[in-house]
């Protein structure tokens, strides 16, 4: 039992540590021009030599992107929250008891990581100026897809989870 219970712990920490390189990097979108890489575009800033805010992020034509980054922060915190609540609910909970709270919360993330990366798919076009439609998927929204269904393979093994000697 303390091994699968390493085993989910350890597997709960990597999903929170790649939401939070998903969401901090600055490579979601980048642009490369003869196989070298030029500029990176994240949810705040592109850079290249220099960083800027994202054109337009602070008007309502980019809600879009509003979205993306609101839930991504909140998809982090939430796998934040769900982590010291599995720990609290290690030792508060009676033998026998599931850890639903836990798996809600966590499903919760890998919602909200669903969505943020499913917006930045679907209007990847209108985030970037004109000079970026070139560019390619950069990590930072690989590691956002990998980590939703980290999150919700967690979430799932907190619903199925009881608490044992």
């Amino acid at each position: 039992m303390l091994i699968i219970l390493a085993f989910i712990i350890l597997f709960h920490l990597v999903a929170a540590i790649l939401l939070y390189v998903a969401t901090i990097h600055n490579a979601w979108w980048v642009v490369s021009s003869a196989g070298r890489e030029i500029i990176y575009s994240d949810l705040w800033y592109s850079c290249n030599s220099t960083c800027y805010p994202v054109e337009n992020s602070h008007k309502v034509e980019a809600a879009y992107l509003q979205a993306v980054q609101a839930t991504m922060i909140l998809a982090t915190i939430l796998c934040s929250v769900s982590f010291f609540v599995f720990i609290l609910q290690l030792f508060r909970i009676k033998q026998g008891e599931r850890f639903i709270f836990t798996a809600i919360i966590q499903l919760l993330a890998s919602l909200c990581v669903m969505v943020a990366a499913s917006i930045y798919t679907a209007e990847k076009r209108s985030f970037h100026v004109t000079s970026l439609h070139q560019g390619s998927y950069g990590s930072s929204y690989i590691l956002a897809w990998v980590s939703f269904p980290m999150t919700l393979i967690s979430g799932l093994m907190y619903l199925v989870l009881r608490k044992r000697k």
